[in-house]
């Protein structure tokens, strides 16, 4: 009878924490707000730039956040379903469409990189491959980051599907770093990864869409690593395409592999809110975001070019996201292929 009375003791405590928990305030120390990335670059730079982004919204809105990286696409998605009312995720065009229609989560920003709130797919080969034109591209070893990627993966296979191209082997490398690396290391005969246009020098106009995407053919061999490693100069051309992701192992990259055509354009990765995110908790976080954009500290954040690369980030809805839709549509792709 003792240990009878001892076991049911236990399991009231349980059932009491357990209670305690469940009704612990959204945001405190108990129940922090999950901050979810996706895995598309190293996971140590977003846990660690994370991590920098938390300590600020926490200084800021008094709220406690703990950051993950969830082990995919899929996984991140279910994530913010599972935790309806905590969640807050920095995930691209198509998870999010993709978790919009599954549960509601609902968009509040895009990111801004260097000016544009949108960017492209583009469409690398070496400069000695001979390929000329996407119409080469038929038969040709195609190396994409992987098929949870909008930039790396869907809006290319749409505009390959369109063109009538049917592609040779195939290299899912696991990352936009490495699909360039599969060019640039003769695995592969053309990448799909994302593009971000050149910054140029000063008094040359800033690119816009239907320029050439590439450095100047006249400043290609000038390309060298910066001296504090963070970028590739070109005669002031600075580079911030894929190929950027690869400048320390591979300073070279841009003098081996070439932009060969761009997508058209795609909207800017989010930041998502599970659909029972409390209104004026999202509103207080939205406010510090945008004071974060702001700060120094955002460099070494999601601003960090081997993180997420945002500059800043804009005010969006959901509609900006049809066009999104549109191409998983085509595609016929599903949540379940993302695992």
């Amino acid at each position: 009878m003792k240990r009878l009375s001892l076991v049911l003791a236990f399991l009231f405590i349980f059932a009491l924490a357990g209670s305690v928990f469940a009704q612990a305030e959204i945001g405190s120390e108990a129940n922090p707000i999950k901050v979810l990335f996706v895995p598309s670059v190293d996971a140590n730079t977003i846990v660690s730039g994370g991590e920098i982004m938390a300590n600020a919204l926490h200084e800021a809105t008094g709220y406690y956040y703990v950051v993950s990286v969830p082990t995919s696409f899929a996984a991140t998605v279910e994530e913010m379903c599972a935790s309806p009312d905590n969640t807050m995720g920095f995930i691209p065009a198509k998870p999010y469409v993709m978790a919009s229609e599954l549960c509601g989560v609902d968009v509040a920003f895009a990111a801004i990189r260097y000016g544009f709130k949108e960017y492209w797919a583009e469409f690398l080969v070496r400069r000695d491959s001979g390929i000329e034109s996407i119409e080469d591209l038929n038969g040709k070893t195609w190396a994409y980051p992987d098929a949870s990627s909008t930039s790396g993966y869907t809006v290319p296979a749409v505009q390959l599907k369109k063109l009538g191209i049917e592609v040779g082997d195939i290299v899912e490398a696991g990352g936009h770093p490495q699909a360039v690396k599969a060019v640039y290391n003769n695995e592969a005969d053309f990448a799909t990864v994302f593009y971000s246009p050149c910054i140029a020098p000063e008094g040359v106009e800033p690119w816009k869409y239907g320029d050439s995407p590439d450095v100047p053919d006249e400043f290609i061999d000038t390309c060298t690593l910066t001296e504090d490693g963070k970028d590739i100069d070109c005669s002031g051309y600075i580079v911030k395409d894929a190929r950027a992701n690869i400048r320390e192992e591979a300073p070279d990259v841009v003098q081996k592999v070439k932009i060969l055509d761009l997508s058209t354009s795609i909207p800017n990765d989010t930041l998502s809110f599970g659909p029972q995110f409390p209104a004026e908790l999202r509103a207080k976080i939205e406010d510090a975001l945008i004071a974060f954009s702001e700060t120094p500290e955002w460099d070494a954040s999601i601003g960090d070019p081997d993180f997420y690369n945002w500059t800043g980030l804009e005010r969006t809805t959901d509609a900006n996201y049809d066009i999104t839709r549109m191409l998983v549509a085509e595609l016929g792709e599903t949540l379940e292929d993302f695992r």
